[in-house]
């Protein structure tokens, strides 16, 4: 069964009259987490983009990117996306709900965690028209506080996707300039790993949307690249 008839299983479940926030709470089961995790990033990026005003071509293309929609399933893209936008429930209690789903499996928005790699997709969706609207970082970062994440994780994502002409490379690995090379080398590798797709799917993302790492995965390379040059820039040569 392709993910997109479960999401629409899902969403024929609701009883008549129920708003689409209701759906992530009979989704608590782990084998539902991919529909969960979707309908998650369709939900928010609905209520995002009535937060800035507008959906623009770019943001619908990136959200392609992240969910390979067949044509036969767009119907049931668009009747996520819609239900969102029409619902009362504004989109604190979208993300209250979809944090507690999570919680409850004991993964809150740490290091490792489908809620973080939900940030990370609504992030992919806010900038791909290389506009990053101010009403989308708050959107964004009251988003995060509901999901626990702490404030240094958030400017550190923010940093690996809002266009900046030269993003700081401490900042996308969440260190700084005086931390010592081994722990800013861990801090890589953390970020490496996490990228994993088959962690990612461990951790409930569908296999969908892994690609979600590809542009995690370059910034933080690209991050590590820059520092490690300027650490062999500064260290003198032996003789």
């Amino acid at each position: 069964m392709s993910l997109w008839t479960r999401i629409t299983e899902a969403l024929t479940a609701l009883a008549k009259g129920e708003g689409l926030s209701a759906v992530f709470d009979k989704l608590r089961a782990p084998p539902e987490r991919t529909v969960a995790f979707t309908i998650a990033v369709i939900a928010l990026s609905a209520k995002m983009a009535k937060a800035d005003g507008l959906v623009t071509r770019d943001e619908v293309t990136a959200f392609r990117q992240v969910f390979h929609i067949p044509p036969e399933d767009e119907r049931a893209a668009a009747r996520v996306f819609n239900l969102a936008r029409e619902d009362v429930a504004g989109f604190e209690t979208y993300a209250a709900r979809i944090a507690a789903m999570f919680r409850a499996e004991g993964r809150p928005c740490g290091v490792d965690s489908v809620l973080c790699d939900l940030m990370e997709g609504l992030f992919h969706i806010a900038t791909a028209d290389g506009d990053y609207h101010p009403a989308e970082d708050a959107f964004l970062h009251r988003v995060a506080e509901i999901f626990g994440m702490e404030e240094a994780q958030f400017r550190r994502m923010r940093a690996r996707h809002v266009p900046d002409a030269a993003p700081d490379p401490f900042a996308v690995l969440g260190v700084s300039p005086d931390t010592p090379m081994e722990d800013i080398r861990a801090a890589w590798r953390a970020e490496v790993r996490m990228t994993h797709p088959d962690r990612m799917i461990a951790r409930g993302v569908p296999e969908e949307a892994v690609k979600l790492a590809e542009k995690r995965l370059i910034a933080v390379n690209r991050a590590w690249e820059e520092i490690s040059a300027r650490s062999s820039e500064r260290t003198p040569e032996r003789v």
